[in-house]
């Protein structure tokens, strides 16, 4: 699963309280197929998405969108 942003700041806000959640996330380069406004994505496993909604949504972390790699790149999900 990868977060992307329009913000960095927004980012380095949704590293912080996922880190603190103890969830298992790598920050990487936004691929280039999703257009956002922020070089800067969240990539965590799958297992964990239902832990990342509710954090995300309660702080109020602003993204560009929740994103599933499929064989052809990245699906938007339901946020």
């Amino acid at each position: 699963m990868l977060i992307a942003f329009d913000s960095t700041q927004q980012a380095l806000r949704a590293e912080m309280l996922l880190e603190y959640a103890d969830i298992d996330i790598d920050i990487r380069p936004t691929p280039k197929e999703i257009t956002a406004g922020c070089a800067l994505s969240i990539e965590f496993p799958n297992e964990d998405l239902e832990r990342v909604k509710p954090i995300l949504r309660e702080e109020k972390v602003e993204i560009r969108g929740l994103f599933q790699s499929s064989g052809s790149g990245y699906e938007m999900i339901n946020f």
